[in-house]
């Protein structure tokens, strides 16, 4: 009964954002594209000291990931407005991709308050497609809170692995879909259509483990745990990392 429910409740949600779909299709939805760099600068501070602990849990370990000349450098996939470079290890170089031009500037504040890095460039390309960078030329790859938009998880695992060099390692941090028939679930499947637009393309149903376990890296250390203080659609994440 509670499925049958699921699916109807869906459905009116879809309807519900049809206008939504009108403006992406006609290309009127690109206006919120250039707002929401804003939206998400704002949202780092609160959502970055809620998670505070468990960020500095995931990148404790980054460092050890340096190259064999000592030198790190780490590609960020996603990076928006810079919300994890306080977490970086002093010294190592980063280079920054997202495929939303209008981060840029939000990106120079986060720069400017993390003196302690180097930054080598911003990359405007999707995930799946970062052929401006060289094979197994990166020591770390990062991504957090960015598997969930993404159109093609697997082709930006693939991507992840031809840019390490062997070795590497693939940090992450990304909300997943939560236990099957929990309210949470219930809420992640209802919502998600109008989740999209407000989250520029984010999905809250998808099982990113699966993802990672399919995708052909040496050692795969991954843990479930619970954001404290967020918004139920997100509170279920996955942690941890990947070797090439």
């Amino acid at each position: 009964m509670k499925y049958f429910l699921m699916k109807f409740c869906r459905l009116l949600v879809v309807a519900l954002t049809l206008p939504l779909h009108l403006l992406e299709i006609t290309g009127f939805y690109g206006a919120y594209k250039r707002f929401f760099p804003f939206l998400a600068y704002n949202i780092t501070f609160s959502y970055n000291a809620k998670v505070h602990r468990i960020k500095r849990e995931l990148f404790r370990n980054v460092g050890t990931f340096a190259n064999t000349d000592g030198t790190l450098r780490l590609l960020e996939i996603g990076c928006g407005s810079g919300a994890n470079f306080k977490f970086y290890p002093y010294g190592c170089t980063v280079i920054c991709t997202d495929p939303n031009p209008h981060f840029h500037k939000y990106l120079r504040l986060s720069m400017d308050d993390n003196q302690h890095l180097t930054y080598d460039e911003f990359i405007v390309t999707p995930g799946e497609d970062m052929k401006e960078v060289q094979d197994e030329s990166v020591d770390v790859v990062v991504s957090t809170l960015v598997l969930c938009s993404v159109k093609d998880v697997q082709g930006v695992l693939q991507e992840v692995r031809r840019i390490l060099r062997t070795g590497g390692a693939f940090f992450f941090l990304e909300h997943v879909v939560s236990e099957p028939f929990s309210w949470t679930f219930f809420f992640q499947h209802v919502l998600e259509p109008l989740w999209y637009y407000l989250g520029d393309g984010c999905r809250t149903t998808r099982a990113t483990w699966r993802d990672l376990e399919a995708a052909g890296f040496s050692k795969l250390h991954l843990k479930q745990i619970e954001a404290p203080n967020v918004a139920m659609m997100i509170r279920p994440h996955i942690m941890g990392y990947s070797i090439k």
